[in-house]
This record gives C-alpha cells, structure tokens and sequence, in this order.
C-alpha cells in the first residue's frame, strides 16, 4: 500500500476510552510523539490529503485518540503530543491514563510511529517512550521529521544520532519532510509490512 493507494478518509471516531474505540477489527497504527513535531502533517501525507487532520500552531490541541479509517482497511491513530508544560498537571494525567491504556490494552494496535524532531538530539521523553514501547513489545518506527529544514548534507550525521540517542538501526528508521513529501513510500512500506495489509 501506498499514498497513491488511498482512495477513501473518514475521521471516524475521536475517543478518550475503551468504549468509543471503533467497533471495526482493522488493523490500527498509532502516531506518538511531542507536541507540535509533526503528528498531523505526517497523516495528511500518507492520507493524501490537505489539512485533512488538524494542524494547529498551538501545541496540546490534539486532546483525543483520533481514529483515521483509511480506505476502509486500516485505522491511522493520532494520539495526544507529550510534553507540553503549559497543559494542566490534571489533563497530562488524564491523557498519560488513556494513551497508557490505548497502547498496552488494544488488540487491534499493530504498531506505533514514533515521531522525533530530525533537527534536534531525541529528547528525554523520546526515549523514555521507545523504552516502554520496547517493554510492551510494539513494532515500532521512529520517523525523524521536519528534515526539509536540514541540509541534505547532514541528513546521515541527523541520523546516526537519532539511531544512536534511539537505540535502533536503518530497518526501524525513516527520514521524513511533510513539505518535500520525503519519506511516505518507507513509511507506507513499513505500515503495510506489519499491518499485514
């Protein structure tokens, strides 16, 4: 499956607990990552549309689990962003409890997408969440983003320390520019491979 592949998107169902998730056994993939490093963006590639999933230049919009049902096959899952301090002590509880929940107690999930910042070191947070992705054993592809905005020139300098902070290697890596349109085909590929699509 690719972008071209994608015929039909239906924001489906926006959920904060287990009895509102879609009721359809499709295979679903999730899209972690901090606040504002480019969740939506990333989705609006792959499913071949235009500000389809909301963008927001306001970090914390995203406050639900975002169920995209693609070409009724396949579920992509935009998740909340972590890390954003201006949100409530409350709320970064209330949404570590649902996602915690989503991503250790759903059947469905066949793998997550990790989202980093390809300008920057992983932070902190990044790599506490591929530890814990590793201890629940989720397939798991770190796409570092927003690689426009790096010189092509040190694209495998970007990378090696994103492997390297990550503790992956080239299979679990994809380099991506939602702008260029950099990267959809290895995501797709990956999605597809453990998808079973």
């Amino acid at each position: 499956m690719d972008t071209t592949d994608v015929k039909s998107v239906n924001l489906e169902i926006s959920a904060v607990e287990p009895k509102q998730y879609p009721r359809k056994r499709y295979p679903e993939i999730a899209f972690v990552g901090r606040s504002n490093v480019g969740k939506s963006s990333l989705t609006d590639v792959l499913m071949n549309r235009k500000n389809y999933a909301h963008t927001s230049k306001q970090p914390g919009k995203t406050q639900t689990l975002n169920f995209y049902n693609v070409n009724d096959q396949l579920y992509l899952v935009d998740i909340p962003g972590y890390g954003y301090a201006k949100v409530p002590k409350e709320q970064r509880e209330t949404w570590a409890n649902m996602i915690d929940t989503y991503l250790t107690k759903r059947h469905e999930l066949s793998g997550v997408i990790l989202l980093v910042d390809g300008r920057r070191w992983p932070s902190k947070l990044d790599t506490q969440m591929k530890t814990w992705l590793n201890y629940y054993q989720i397939p798991t592809l770190v796409v570092a983003t927003k690689m426009d905005k790096v010189k092509h020139s040190q694209w495998n300098r970007e990378a090696k320390f994103v492997k390297n902070a990550m503790a992956i290697n080239d299979s679990s890596l994809a380099l991506f520019s939602a702008s260029k349109k950099i990267g959809q085909h290895r995501i797709w590929q990956w999605i597809t491979k453990v998808a079973k699509l």
